[in-house]
């Protein structure tokens, strides 16, 4: 097949994944959509405490800014059509939004950044066929659009050091403009452009004009970004004489936040090494062995190495922290010369990136959003209370206006006697007690076996009728090797794949 030809291939997969409802981590709800399509749509939904603390952590800015745009077109293009905008609506705008994003911005600015055609060609198909493009990038999350920036943060600045006889006003402008919007979007962005920013000191030292240019510049981008997280997180308008008073930095809260291991460690702590000997050849598989051996030592290269080794300095240490790095790594590989290690290599690099995407973009909590949505549309007049146990957190914006009569309670990984519990407390046999519960649970719990299928005639105090199942729904944190065993667990999960949603009851005595 002709490279052409293979990357469009690879194009309509991104595009696949994009619409595909699996759901990676929590973080990409709740720092994005969760917030934004309930200030937009006037949804209730779920803030965490990231964006209710007393020093929130989060800006509101890239959210108003990135994704406000089309969910106001969508909400304007609905509503003239006479239509009510679904929350699922919004999420597929949202992931081709994504898409576009990865096809267009990313492919772009790697075409500008590798300048020799041999090497762009084979960098973009490496990047178009790894799962972390299909996934990842697919998704709402932080470190996707993170990804995006530093990489025209980096085409940026190569097209200054190409000109040095200008002061390229514009250039500094946008240079200066993706850097605060990169800072306000996470706080850890500039890490991945501290080797391109010190070759480019000496060209701003040399054309004071630009320095002046990207001072002056970021000082007004930064001042629109604290002026509208402010005026956000303090539900009023404001004015100039108060701005500065009242004004909410949620980078340097976000700094201060991270910087204290014991706040770190609340989210999990992990050993100096995690990023570069577990998260990175979780993301990049095959190509590490590459990246040792052969790997050219460019900007690209140091730029997402060093990014990494900073990032390691932090005890809390995620694989999605190292998106950024991604691209700037596989762009830097060079495949084998041999024809033969090359095939084999190739091979082993498409069945890692399918394997992986086939769980991270198909399966991986990929009834969660189906399940809301089922729920918002049959159940959001009837259930007063809907309990989650074994799943991610449900994200609440895709209930809509439901969000708002519907008790959704989190249960998370508690243990099966307690949810029971827990369930069980929520029911009265008072006259007139409001009883209409949901479970919804991965059909991989086989605690659950023993209640919801009893023999016929068999009398307990809680009933479970099976009301609606996705099958595409896999929870790798279900995975149990301790108790259960590698092959018996791995049966269990994938073999019982789906989340069911289950209609609970109590038995009530006839004189009640």
């Amino acid at each position: 097949m002709r490279r052409g030809s293979l990357y469009l291939l690879l194009v309509l997969v991104r595009v696949y994944f994009a619409i595909s409802t699996s759901y990676i981590h929590p973080d990409e709800h709740f720092q994005g959509p969760e917030i934004i399509a309930g200030e937009i749509f006037g949804w209730p939904v779920h803030k965490t405490w990231e964006f209710t603390s007393e020093q929130p952590i989060r800006s509101i800015f890239p959210l108003r800014l990135i994704y406000g745009p089309p969910l106001i077109l969508l909400k304007w293009l609905a509503e003239g059509a006479g239509y009510e905008v679904s929350p699922m609506a919004v999420f597929y705008v949202l992931r081709v939004q994504m898409f576009l994003f990865s096809f267009v911005l990313e492919d772009w600015a790697l075409h500008e950044l590798l300048p020799v055609k041999p090497q762009r060609a084979t960098a973009l198909l490496l990047v178009a066929s790894s799962y972390v493009t299909w996934t990842f990038q697919m998704h709402t999350f932080s470190n996707s659009l993170e990804t995006i920036i530093v990489l025209w943060c980096l085409v940026l600045m190569g097209r200054m050091r190409d000109d040095r006889e200008h002061t390229q006003v514009k250039l500094c402008m946008a240079l200066s403009f993706l850097g605060v919007l990169g800072i306000s979007n996470r706080i850890t962005f500039p890490v991945f452009l501290l080797v391109p920013g010190m070759r480019l000191l000496p060209d701003l030292v040399a054309k004071p004009w630009r320095l002046l240019v990207i001072l002056l510049a970021g000082s007004l981008t930064a001042l629109m970004a604290v002026a509208t997280d402010t005026e956000y997180y303090a539900g009023s308008r404001l004015n100039f004489s108060t701005l500065f008073q009242d004004c909410i930095l949620t980078p340097y809260n976000n700094m201060l936040y991270n910087m204290n291991s014991a706040n770190l460690a609340q989210h999990g702590s992990h050993p100096f090494w995690q990023h570069f000997s577990a998260n990175l050849p979780q993301l990049l598989g095959p190509a590490i062995p590459l990246l040792l051996s052969s790997s050219r030592k460019n900007i690209l290269f140091w730029s997402g190495i060093t990014g990494i080794a900073i990032l390691s300095c932090f005890n809390h240490q995620e694989a999605r922290f190292l998106l950024s790095a991604v691209p700037l790594l596989l762009a830097s590989i060079r495949l084998p010369d041999s024809p033969k290690l090359r095939q084999t290599w190739l091979g082993t690099w498409i069945l890692f990136n399918v394997f992986a995407a086939t769980i991270f973009g198909l399966y991986h909590q990929a009834g969660v959003l189906p399940v809301q949505d089922w729920i918002r549309q049959h159940e959001a007049n009837s259930i007063s209370h809907v309990f989650w146990w074994k799943t991610y957190s449900p994200p609440r914006w895709v209930l809509g206006h439901a969000n708002a009569q519907i008790n959704t309670t989190d249960l998370m990984g508690m243990s099966g006697p307690q949810m029971m519990e827990r369930l069980g407390n929520n029911f009265s046999c008072e006259q007139g007690a409001a009883n209409d519960v949901l479970l919804v649970a991965p059909n991989s719990a086989t605690f659950l076996d023993a209640f919801t299928t009893r023999a016929e005639g068999e009398v307990s105090e809680l009933s479970f009728d099976l009301a609606f199942s996705h099958r595409h729904h896999v929870g790798l944190d279900d995975l149990d090797f301790g108790d259960d065993g590698f092959w018996p667990t791995i049966q269990r999960v994938f073999g019982r794949r789906g989340l069911n949603v289950w209609r609970v009851s109590q038995s009530c005595p006839a004189s009640a």
